[in-house]
């Protein structure tokens, strides 16, 4: 949970990093940046600031705005019926980042995961996806992402979203935000 004023804090400075990528963006699109706090109350060290450029059925295009050092904590994207999960592809625009997937661990990683959330951090595989670097997440492989010092942006293009049906490693992780008056 947050406060309104964190809340709108954390939408001023994502604008100001989505600015730094050099996209034109409108006024407006302020209006729909979304704050996930994911329900940790530690939004500066766990969760992730969205700037939705497009969704259809088909496709999700996002702006993702990162703190320094904040974490987006490890989920999938899984199977929903007959759909096989969300394919997303992670492409770096502004600051350093990384990206952790299932594999041969890293034996050094930049990560640097809060002590307290650490057994839920299953996978250590690390890709850089600073500007220019990408990597394409398919349906239903764990994963989780960090900025560096700085705090990032990654533009995320996936197959249809489903975003709200995330499987989480965290069990206190709940997708929605609650925002409260503070």
């Amino acid at each position: 949970m947050i406060t309104r004023r964190e809340r709108q804090e954390a939408i001023q400075h994502a604008w100001k990093l989505y600015k730094k990528t050099g996209l034109v963006l409108l006024d407006h699109e302020i209006d729909h940046v979304e704050v996930a706090d994911l329900g940790l109350s530690e939004f500066k060290v766990s969760g992730l600031t969205i700037l939705t450029l497009k969704v259809t059925r088909e496709v999700g295009i996002k702006l993702i705005a990162l703190y320094p050092w904040q974490v987006c904590p490890e989920h999938r994207h899984p199977p929903i019926g007959d759909y096989p999960g969300k394919e997303e592809s992670f492409r770096g625009l502004w600051g350093q980042a990384w990206l952790y997937v299932p594999g041969q661990a890293t034996p050094d990683p930049w990560a640097r995961v809060p002590a307290h959330r650490r057994p839920y951090y299953t996978s250590w595989h690390e890709i850089d996806v600073s500007p220019g670097h990408q990597y394409t997440s398919p349906p239903n492989e764990w994963h989780w992402f960090q900025a560096g010092p700085e705090g990032a942006v990654i533009l995320s293009v996936s197959s249809r979203p489903s975003d709200y049906e995330d499987d989480f490693q965290d069990p206190a992780v709940q997708r929605k935000t609650v925002i409260v008056d503070g």
